[in-house]
């Protein structure tokens, strides 16, 4: 039972050699995949510095394993956008702009395009669309940063339809994010703790629901958002049973990849040490661990957290098979982006 592969890391250098500690992480503990950033929120370079640089760094990183990699960005278009055009790439429009044409017209070429640069340099995991509706205006961190195709369901589902469209015609899988939604709030996880009780509509879940029913696999990133009426407890959702083995595979019926959003974000760290977020996180359902390392750094973070499942198991808190059913998730994902299955296959022993 290979651990590792339920983790998605971050790390500093636009390159790295032997002596890297992402090397161990790949080779001996067996590493899923990488998420890679453009900047450190000091502003200096992390992992993408022009497009020569990065095709060298994903075709090193693929060479370490025999395994797919996964190799994700957050590539939505405009102001969240890793391959920017000031590092040499093309250039990106937002969702909020897009949203307001005909998908057809706007967000099928401009994903088209997109997705050529991210296939062209060695991305096989966008973690895009956002699918969150704009109901919130002042909302810091999808509204006020264009993220959202707009306020209503069938516009959001027409452009997010296209857009994941676009990266399956390349081989390149999607996320969509932020379970159970993110555009009524009023506070930005990155910074702390929020509380979307007051704010949340259902109308929110729509667009996963319709997505899902027309055969979308792939992932959904949970929200570090807390909603009382959906679980009392008060956990993230991110954390919550309810929330994800509750509402988005029992109640909505999502059979793929769940995947957190970035475990060091302050609305998780600042009330949970990181081997207890990971722990909460895999009892509630998620798959994928995402650590972005670029809020906070840690080399010991794939340790630390392969160490915490072994913890749950070990003491019998989580059965060996939820964590079986983990990995194959993750591994059917990885071959569809090889090509092996369809994307709207759910099995693993399903025949492209």
């Amino acid at each position: 039972m290979n651990i590792g592969r339920m983790f998605l890391l971050g790390f500093d250098g636009c390159t790295f050699d032997r002596d890297h500690w992402l090397t161990d992480a790949v080779e001996q503990d067996g590493l899923g995949g990488v998420i890679l950033f453009d900047r450190n929120v000091d502003g200096s370079v992390q992992n993408i510095s022009g497009p020569a640089q990065l095709q060298e760094l994903t075709g090193k990183l693929q060479e370490m394993t025999p395994e797919l990699l996964l190799v994700a960005v957050d590539q939505e278009g405009g102001k969240v956008c890793r391959l920017k055009e000031r590092d040499g790439f093309g250039h990106t429009v937002s969702a909020a702009v897009l949203g307001r044409d005909d998908p057809e017209q706007s967000t099928a070429p401009a994903a088209a395009e997109m997705v050529a640069t991210l296939a062209e340099h060695g991305i096989n995991l966008n973690l895009a669309p956002v699918v969150d509706l704009d109901l919130n205006p002042d909302n810091p961190i999808i509204s006020c940063y264009e993220r959202s195709f707009g306020s209503r369901v069938g516009q959001v589902i027409a452009h997010a339809q296209a857009f994941i469209d676009a990266h399956h015609a390349q081989s390149i899988a999607c996320c969509l994010k932020h379970f159970p939604g993110h555009g009524s709030g009023q506070g930005d996880t990155h910074l702390g703790f929020v509380d979307i009780t007051g704010d949340w509509q259902a109308r929110e879940l729509d667009p996963y629901r319709r997505l899902f029913e027309a055969g979308f696999t792939d992932a959904v990133m949970t929200a570090h958002v807390v909603h009382r009426g959906l679980d009392p407890s008060g956990l993230p959702a991110t954390l919550s049973p309810v929330i994800i083995n509750g509402m988005l595979r029992r109640e909505l019926g999502f059979s793929g990849v769940t995947m957190t959003d970035d475990l060091q974000m302050r609305a998780i760290s600042d009330h949970y040490g990181y081997r207890e977020a990971v722990q909460r996180a895999v009892l509630a359902g998620v798959d994928l661990m995402i650590v972005g390392n670029n809020l906070v750094r840690s080399q010991y973070a794939l340790t630390e957290g392969i160490a915490a499942i072994q913890e749950l198991l070990d003491r019998g808190t989580i059965d060996g098979d939820c964590i079986h059913a983990s990995l194959a998730r993750i591994a059917l994902l990885k071959q569809k982006i090889k090509g092996d299955f369809p994307w709207k296959s759910v099995k693993p022993t399903a025949q492209p």
